[in-house]
């Protein structure tokens, strides 16, 4: 039996899958809400500048690099001596240190930007491991069939994360300070790993081929290569427009606590919209050409933002109505992606395959960030948000393209390399 063609494993009941990673992609999103989101627009507030700001998204690297350790931590979780799995052992202590960390940070009140800078980046990296051994549990207790719904409660958890990590966050900072808004975050961590930790994983099925997990079995793949190049183009021009929404909001004369709720909770309605649209789009038209029409949504999407950017006295309930529509279109954007390269990833080393994808995604976010404050810092929001528009307007053309490729082979990575 070759390892990227193990039988389907043994799967947990439904609800007990949804409401565990649920939690946990929650949490994650409640991380990367407080470093993307609430730290930039709070450095900003105090005066920051662009390119400063955009600093913030260094401590977006370890997402973006953590495919280097992922071999390693999917050799703890799928040891070849055993049938067991180690799910739990990896994400629950990684979930109370990534709380502890939130509590060092409030305890340290709002540290200057070096610090900062180096424990979100601490936070970072303990966030991006658990994710590797959550990202296996996913792919391998998801079927075929609950794959759109299962990145659909991944996708409604993330935004739920989001309004608490963007949203909340900065209410409480402006509201009772950046002590009280720290600490409710890490308590919150702990809350949202509770779910997790009912999970009782069952073992692999019996005779499964024993497989060392690595980065060269991976990428000797092509349907994992493919996967990678749909990754960037799908993500290029979202990614890029994503990190100056909030600054831009500011600019235009919307008060930070206004930016938190509309980061927040407006953000997490229209995410949950464009949740449950993506995971509708997949049940009617399949993966791929829900993939294919969430991409044609968000590059319009992009283009009318640039519109308004470029109307200097377009009222800021513009900018604000499309900062909504912006975030619903990358939410169906994410359940669609993700629910196509759910299918390309090997059940043999899920962790590492399906991290591959993930890194591709959050190298381009990081990527995306920098440049963005580059861009705004020294030739305006207009040279940002045009170049965004550009890249979604090339990716409606990459994106099928390159899906087509893939689709006349069965998914799930149960197909000989």
């Amino acid at each position: 039996m070759s390892p990227h063609s193990s039988a389907a494993p043994a799967a947990l009941p439904a609800a007990q899958v949804m409401a565990a990673i649920g939690g946990i992609y929650m949490a994650q999103s409640v991380v990367g809400g407080i470093a993307f989101q609430g730290v930039p627009a709070l450095l900003r507030d105090g005066g920051a500048r662009l390119d400063q700001v955009g600093l913030a998204y260094l401590a977006f690297l370890p997402w973006a690099l953590k495919f280097l350790w992922a071999p390693l931590v999917e050799r703890r979780r799928l040891p070849q001596d055993s049938l067991r799995r180690r799910t739990r052992g990896i994400v629950l202590p990684g979930q109370w240190l990534l709380a502890a960390l939130l509590f060092l940070l409030a305890g340290l009140g709002q540290p200057a930007l070096p610090v900062l800078l180096a424990v979100l980046g601490l936070i970072a990296l303990v966030a991006a491991t658990i994710d590797i051994a959550c990202d296996g549990f996913a792919v391998e207790q998801l079927p075929p069939g609950r794959r759109g719904w299962g990145n659909a409660i991944q996708v409604g958890a993330s935004y739920l994360g989001m309004f608490l990590g963007a949203g909340l966050f900065l209410v409480l900072a402006a509201s009772q300070g950046w002590r009280v808004a720290a600490a409710a975050m890490g308590g919150l961590i702990l809350l949202l790993t509770l779910p997790f930790s009912l999970v009782r994983e069952p073992a692999r099925p019996a005779g499964t081929a024993p497989h060392r997990p690595s980065l060269a079995h991976a990428l000797g793949r092509p349907a994992v290569r493919l996967s990678l190049a749909i990754t960037v183009a799908f993500q290029a021009g979202t990614r890029l427009a994503y990190g100056m929404t909030g600054p831009l909001l500011l600019d235009r004369g919307v008060e930070l606590a206004s930016v938190g709720w509309i980061n927040g909770a407006g953000g997490v309605a229209a995410g949950l919209a464009g949740t449950l649209a993506g995971a509708l789009a997949i049940q009617r038209w399949g993966a791929l050409q829900a993939a294919a029409a969430a991409m044609a949504v968000q590059a319009g999407t992009l283009a009318a933002f640039l519109a308004v950017v470029l109307d200097g006295s377009a009222a800021p309930s513009w900018l604000i109505a499309l900062a909504l529509f912006k975030a619903g279109a990358m939410a169906a954007g994410f359940v669609t992606l993700y629910a196509f390269l759910m299918g390309q990833a090997s059940l043999a080393q899920a962790g590492v395959d399906f991290t591959l994808f993930q890194c591709a995604d959050a190298l381009t976010a990081t990527l995306g960030g920098l440049a963005a404050g580059t861009l705004a810092q020294h030739l305006g929001y207009g040279a940002c948000f045009g170049l965004a528009a550009a890249l979604g307007a090339a990716g409606t053309i990459a994106v099928p393209a390159l899906m087509r490729r893939l689709a006349p082979h069965p998914v799930s990575g149960e197909r000989s390399v």
